[in-house]
Parts: structure tokens; C-alpha cells; sequence
């Protein structure tokens, strides 16, 4: 099993304990350590990069409980230090935390999140409708975001059920694994390219700058 430190914090190091080293059958290494502060992919996001033992990690899954990472080389039952690219996990806190206000934006609206894609050049929000729903246009939507942004509303983690739940400020919390910025002066530029209806729902495209 591996310990999430993500889950909590936002530090971008650790030392952890090699628990497994497999080999696969494309000849790479899949590492299991006790503790990460790798995000795998999943959730609407994608993994994050960076090295163990100074080794580029290419790929981290999710298996049940542990979080594996995949290397071209192998390693041993050591202590290793993990690091990840800052860049990167700040673009992909950036892209998520921007699909959560997109969300908030939406519902104001009477549409319903119900599927994410969080990944850079890719990202969209799709919506159900609900009662008395109707389409928005890009500027409503860019309003209300603004709005949140200027207050600097700050990210708030919570456990209810062995769930994580992630909000904004006073925001409806959504259940989420993954990484977010730590308040939304943090957001940058969130551009949205189209919003759409297809077959009865709504889907928003968006980038962040």
C-alpha cells in the first residue's frame, strides 16, 4: 500500500522506502514505494513527472492500493528520493483547479458537472442539465470566475467517509483525488474556448494561460 502524501500537502519531495520492484513485460521497472508524491493518472488528470533516485519516471499508475511508478531501470529495496517536476504539477493544479471553477461557473447556471478532462490542450467540462437549466455564454461564465478570483478564495481539503472532498472558499466541496492550487489567486488566466450543447448536455472547452 502506498501512503498519497499528495492527498494532504503540496511538497514536491519525499523519501520513501522501495516496497516492490517488478520488471514488465516491455522490459521497463514498476516501483512501489511506501509513500509518493506523485499524482498517478486518473481522475480526469494526467500523471505527474518527474525522477526517482534521479531516474525519469515515465508513466505512475493507480493499482488498488499502491501507486506505481514505472522506470527503464530497476531498483532496489532502498530508501530513494522522490521529486517532481514543479513545472508540470503546476500546470496540471492549474488545469484542474480551473475545471472545478468552470464547475462552480456552470452550476450557477443550472447545469450539473459530470465529467472531467483535466489534460493540457484537452481540457472540458461536461454538464447535465438540471431544473431550469440554460446555456450560458463565455462572458457569463468569465464573470463568475473572475469574481472568485479576485477574492482569492483558498483551496480547503476534507476527509468525510474515507472520501477526499476538495473546495474553494465557501464553494460546494467536490469529491477529488486530484492536485489543485492552494488559493485561486494561484489560477492564472482561465480562457474558455467554446461552449457547446450536445445530445441534451453541455460541454465546455478551456485552457489555462
Amino acid at each position: 500500500m502506498t501512503e498519497r502524501l499528495y492527498y494532504t500537502c503540496d511538497m514536491l519531495e519525499c523519501t520513501a522506502q522501495v516496497l516492490r520492484c517488478d520488471q514488465q513485460a516491455d522490459g521497463r521497472y514498476a516501483i512501489v514505494p511506501d509513500k509518493t508524491v506523485f499524482h498517478p493518472q486518473g481522475g480526469g488528470q494526467p500523471a505527474d513527472k518527474g525522477w526517482i533516485a534521479g531516474i525519469p519516471v515515465e508513466s505512475v499508475l493507480q493499482q488498488g492500493d499502491d501507486v506505481v511508478h514505472i522506470l527503464a531501470q530497476p531498483l532496489a529495496a532502498n530508501e530513494v528520493r522522490l521529486q517532481v517536476d514543479a513545472v508540470c504539477r503546476a500546470l496540471h493544479a492549474r488545469l484542474h483547479s480551473a475545471g472545478h471553477v468552470i464547475g462552480y461557473a456552470g452550476e450557477q447556471y443550472g447545469w450539473r458537472p459530470v465529467k472531467a478532462h483535466h489534460w493540457p490542450g484537452e481540457g472540458r467540462i461536461t454538464f447535465a442539465a438540471g431544473e431550469n437549466a440554460r446555456e450560458p455564454e463565455i462572458p457569463m461564465l468569465d464573470a463568475l470566475i473572475a469574481g472568485w478570483q479576485s477574492a482569492a478564495l483558498p483551496r480547503h481539503i476534507a476527509f468525510e467517509d474515507g472520501r477526499r472532498k476538495v473546495r474553494f472558499g465557501d464553494l460546494q466541496a467536490y469529491g477529488c483525488g486530484g492536485t489543485h492550487v492552494s488559493s485561486l489567486a494561484e489560477l492564472g488566466s482561465v480562457v474558455i474556448g467554446s461552449v457547446k450543447m450536445k445530445k441534451g448536455q453541455l460541454i465546455v472547452s478551456y485552457t489555462v494561460q
